[in-house]
């Protein structure tokens, strides 16, 4: 039986995913770190999900806590889960994904070790027959025990995942995500490091992403805008936190989420006038901020140039833009 404050809370956001439901659980159940509870969110599923949950709570019911709500999307089902936890530290884990055995007993070792109050293992991405499709390291050559004082670059190189992070409970004593919005992560996950000295990591390819072939092609909208609003809402707290004076990394971040993130989107927006729209929207962000084309083309990632690294049709995509062949661009996408 788990004690009264489990070490760990794992919150699992649920809606019509029965066909990878078991598999995701199985991987929390049978997690080496037995002190857990793990929070199965129903979203409104209209599928064969609750039936899962039922039986899991059943097999399981010394870890496995169910709810049910009303259909709120991601945000709001994470949210539900965090009001609910009892554990010391909290972690997400998409319902469509699973994770290795040792996860969340590394990642808490890790978290106490170092006092960190964050701490971020690598994903692998893989298909739906266990096949790694590709491997996301997310912070290569640092140390385990990361202070951010010396390591702030961390801040604008690191990839914002909710689902690869192991969060101290108290982070979210005044935050959460922020509902009805896109791109939640890029808004919430930045403020939380901030309100962090020190954070830990692992090497360990712990968090498996499915990547599904099953899924209805995503349609690119102006929802695409999300990631400029959430870049703003970091801003503000950039200026409010300790770090406030590291204006360097501050532009990184603008460039690397404000910029190369809303562009990977922006590739897939097939409306013309929406496209035209939103590369607006992105060059007013761009001159507000003073980021000059120089500073964009010159961004290292890791210490290495980010837009050279890039695939050739993404690169050749970029370099069009940034030399404002908007037209062009649309002629051969």
């Amino acid at each position: 039986m788990i004690n009264v404050t489990p070490k760990v809370s794992i919150i699992v956001p649920v809606y019509n995913v029965e066909n990878y439901l078991a598999k995701c659980l199985d991987s929390l159940v049978n997690q080496s770190l037995e002190d857990i509870e793990i929070l199965v969110i129903n979203d409104g599923s209209n599928d064969g999900s609750a039936e899962i949950i039922h039986t899991y709570s059943q097999k399981y019911p010394d870890k496995i806590k169910p709810f049910t709500k009303g259909n709120g999307g991601l945000s709001d089902a994470r949210n539900f889960g965090i009001d609910r936890a009892l554990g010391s530290y909290i972690g997400f884990v998409d319902s469509d994904d699973y994770v290795e055995r040792s996860m969340f007993e590394e990642m808490f070792f890790l978290a106490q070790k170092h006092d960190a109050k964050m701490v971020i293992c690598n994903i692998q991405k893989v298909d739906q027959n266990g096949n790694i499709t590709q491997k996301l390291t997310q912070i290569p050559n640092m140390p385990e025990k990361i202070n951010l004082n010396d390591y702030f670059s961390v801040f604008s190189d690191l990839s914002y995942f909710a689902c690869n992070k192991l969060f101290k409970k108290e982070l979210f004593n005044t935050k959460r995500f922020k509902k009805g919005i896109h791109f939640e992560d890029i808004q919430l996950i930045p403020q939380l490091l901030l309100e962090c000295e020190t954070i830990a990591q692992t090497q360990h390819f712990h968090y498996q992403y499915l990547e599904r072939t099953d899924s209805i092609t995503k349609t690119h909208t102006e929802k695409g805008l999300d990631i400029l609003r959430a870049v703003e809402d970091v801003e503000k707290s950039f200026k409010e936190s300790p770090y406030s004076q590291k204006v360097k990394e501050l532009k990184n971040f603008q460039i690397f989420e404000g910029i190369y993130s809303f562009l990977a989107y922006l590739a897939f927006v097939k409306d013309e006038k929406l496209f035209y729209e939103m590369a607006h929207e992105m060059d007013v962000f761009r001159k507000d901020r003073q980021i000059k084309i120089q500073d964009i083309l010159k961004y290292n990632r890791f210490d290495k140039n980010y837009l050279l690294s890039l695939p050739l049709k993404k690169k050749i995509f970029y370099l069009l833009f940034f030399a404002g062949q908007i037209k062009l661009i649309k002629k051969l996408m």
